[in-house]
């Protein structure tokens, strides 16, 4: 058992352990180059007389970090521009760039995560645990090959070859267990399945109201030894409010920047404590001469993964098995799928099934793998093409325009073009036009002209395949029963009713956020992990077909919030403006990574109309950084539906709102929000020349206002908002 326990990890995630056991052995070197490279106070030296020195050279001063190798990088603004750069303790002069090494940076995206962000985090994970299970199980292998716990390190007979794998393994197993164990803990942190423990100081209440103190002359700082500095960040001298932020190995604490007094101070806890020395044990970062030998046992893991490590295949995007899937080379009918969601591929196995059936030989593959060399007896093929976002191939299909573009000729056997959308939406069916137009243009044998289905309409794919089933002489009935997604039940906690007077009831509902389990913390599947933006998937009574709603929240805000109107005749609106605080809805998360609220420091430009405002107050409540945002809102009327009112104030007061412009379409003067954006042209042009990012949420005729309103406001400039969507900076979610 043991022996197993240890063989099938070890094929298995041979490629990923190896891979991370490397990436780990070359980071090892850098804290010890750091230590070596970086110039390093002298004995005594404190911060008070370290801040001083940097003060004195580098005007405008924001921010002095300590690294654990005690190599000092000061931050500051020079001409209206972030400098940073290494100092020299001993001069307070700078003594090298502080950019990140390229290489070291890449290694560390590499280890950490593969480059696939969580995804890749959790691969990373599971190969800390497959490591830990193949030490712990190792152990026992070697213990037993040796003859027992005392005899560990002795000689063992046989050639070199044959011993190889446990002479490494009894000497690096020590370092591999500590590795992956700290690893699993920091993933364990990573994914917040570990108690927080975190201890932080009150940002003061009160403080002296002036400004000045030299940083030489704060009590504070005189008596800490530079050794102990984690990192001092500088207050606002033209904020007589604002406070210096002090971090150290102790603890950390707000200065008064006018008189130096410590104004609150909280100590690191036990849990932030050992967290750190976590940290250390698997980085090195602090201990130099460990880092270097856990490099050292993890080079040992390439050699004793040998020939019985695997390759480990990046995981491919689920979808449905297709009982019977014809080889490619034999199939006289090839169905290729564009799915970005899954759902594409429930409608194809309906298909396969049917066409099967009725005696063809079938083969599905995505869209994304298309090559007709790889069917020499296709008589016709079947594309059936979802469309992501505003017109873009969905994740199974991408390039496969490139594909087709790159062939010599386009196959002799013809094609139909099923596209599957979502009329509500501007881009409806986008990509299945441009692939049923790019195939016309190569001269690809029609099989049927393009059709669509709209929101997965049984229906329509019904209608659909009668129309395929003539053409194909056969008669062919397509009776397709939608796979339902896993929902949960959430619970609604409030409402708050805006916009009766108008005419457009509109409510704000916050449920609940359902308890995560561990597998769902892991997976990030269910509402474990969700941001605003992202969309809730509502399944109304009596329809099989989900609504979905923008989320105006994020699950460090510890609720689901959506924005809802009734609409006249709207079945799943209708049945949520009827909830009571206590009554429940099943529900499930989409993620929308295209319209998220991106990172960064750079001014922020939101957009919105109506229940448009319900993601932009998402990512206004989630700017803890402070980031300048500025939101125009367009209403149809102040006393009515002034969605948010209260809580845009507040956000204002904390300053994670910099500035709100309103524009009501009824009243004396009515306006809508793109005439807000006219009024206030120079401000947002000025935003857009600084890097300003633009997102719009709302009804298409209000983003095509908006549109048409910055080009005129941008044009002077040489902008567009088609070049601002090109460079990233410009992002809609219209319904």
């Amino acid at each position: 058992m043991t022996r197993a326990f240890h063989r099938w990890p070890g094929l298995v995630a041979a490629l990923l352990v190896t891979l991370l056991a490397l990436s780990g052995a070359a980071l090892s070197l850098f804290p010890a180059a750091e230590r070596l490279a970086a110039p390093q106070a002298e004995a005594g030296l404190t911060v008070a007389e370290l801040s001083g020195r940097i003060a004195a050279s580098h005007p405008g001063l924001e921010q002095i970090r300590r690294a654990p190798s005690g190599r000092i990088t000061a931050w500051w603004f020079a001409d209206g521009q972030p400098q940073s750069a290494v100092i020299d303790p001993a001069t307070g002069l700078d003594a090298g760039s502080a950019d990140p090494n390229p290489l070291q940076r890449w290694l560390t995206g590499l280890h950490r995560s593969l480059f696939l962000g969580d995804a890749g985090r959790m691969v990373a994970a599971a190969g800390a645990a497959a490591m830990l299970l193949l030490s712990g199980s190792g152990i026992l292998l070697v213990a037993r090959r040796v003859g027992g716990w005392r005899h560990w390190f002795a000689p063992l007979r046989g050639p070199l070859a044959g011993r190889l794998h446990v002479e490494i393994a009894r000497v690096a197993v020590v370092g591999l267990v500590l590795s992956s164990a700290t690893a699993l803990w920091m993933s364990a942190s990573t994914f917040e399945l570990l108690p927080e423990g975190a201890s932080a100081p009150v940002f003061p209440a009160e403080v002296s109201g002036t400004t000045g103190l030299q940083l030489a002359a704060i009590p504070a700082l005189q008596a800490l030894p530079v050794a102990q500095l984690r990192s001092l960040s500088l207050a606002d001298p033209a904020d007589a409010t604002d406070a210096h932020l002090l971090k150290t190995s102790a603890g950390s604490g707000y200065l008064d920047q006018g008189n130096g007094e410590m104004l609150s101070w909280a100590a690191l806890s036990p849990w932030q404590r050992l967290s750190g020395i976590v940290m250390m044990l698997h980085t090195g970062r602090g201990a130099a001469v460990l880092g270097l030998l856990l490099g050292l046992t993890a080079l040992g893991v390439p050699v004793m993964a040998g020939r019985g490590g695997v390759l480990w295949l990046a995981a491919r995007r689920a979808r449905p098995r297709i009982r019977g899937n014809a080889p490619a080379a034999r199939a006289d009918t090839v169905l290729l799928v564009g799915s970005e969601g899954g759902t594409t591929w429930g409608f194809a196995a309906t298909l396969h099934a049917a066409l099967t059936a009725a005696g063809h030989s079938v083969h599905v593959a995505p869209m994304a793998g298309f090559d007709p060399a790889r069917h020499p007896q296709a008589a016709r093929f079947i594309a059936l093409a979802a469309t992501y976002g505003d017109g873009a191939a969905p994740s199974s299909a991408k390039g496969f325009l490139d594909r087709l573009a790159q062939l010599d000729r386009a196959p002799d056997a013809p094609l139909a073009v099923l596209g599957f959308g979502d009329r509500s939406f501007p881009a409806y069916c986008a990509y299945a036009e441009a692939v049923a137009e790019a195939a016309r243009a190569r001269g690809w044998p029609q099989l049927l002209p393009l059709a669509t289905v709209d929101r997965q309409s049984p229906q329509d794919f019904a209608r659909w395949g009668r129309d395929l089933g003539q053409a194909l002489g056969l008669p062919l009935e397509l009776v397709h029963q939608p796979v339902l997604p896993r929902t949960e039940t959430l619970r609604l906690l409030s409402r708050r009713d805006y916009g009766a007077e108008v005419q457009a009831p509109t409510v704000i509902l916050r449920f609940a956020r359902p308890r995560p389990t561990l597998w769902q913390r892991l997976t990030g599947q269910g509402l474990a992990r969700y941001r605003a933006g992202d969309l809730l998937g509502i399944l109304p009574e009596g329809s099989a077909v989900p609504r979905l709603y923008s989320l105006a929240s994020g699950a460090g805000d510890g609720f689901v919030e959506i924005v809802v109107r009734k609409q006249p005749g709207g079945l799943c609106s209708g049945q949520l403006c009827d909830l009571a605080p206590g009554d429940s809805v099943a529900a499930f998360l989409r993620p929308n990574p295209g319209f998220r609220a991106p990172r960064g420091r750079s001014p922020l430009i939101l957009i919105g109309a109506g229940t448009g405002i319900g993601p932009l107050a998402g990512f206004i409540r989630g700017n803890r950084r402070r980031r300048p945002v500025h939101l125009f809102f367009g209403m149809r009327k102040e006393d009515s539906d002034f969605l948010y009112r209260e809580d845009l104030a507040h956000w204002q007061e904390q300053g994670r709102l910099a500035r709100l412009s309103t524009a009501q379409s009824r009243g004396p003067q009515p306006h809508y929000v793109q005439d807000a954006l006219r009024r206030d042209a120079a401000e947002v042009a000025a935003l857009i020349r600084q890097g300003a990012q633009v997102m719009v949420c709302g009804g298409r005729d209000m983003a095509a206002g908006v549109r048409a309103a910055l080009a005129e406001i941008l044009a002077p400039a040489g902008l567009t908002p088609a070049l601002l969507k090109a460079q990233g900076r410009y992002a809609e979610d219209v319904f």
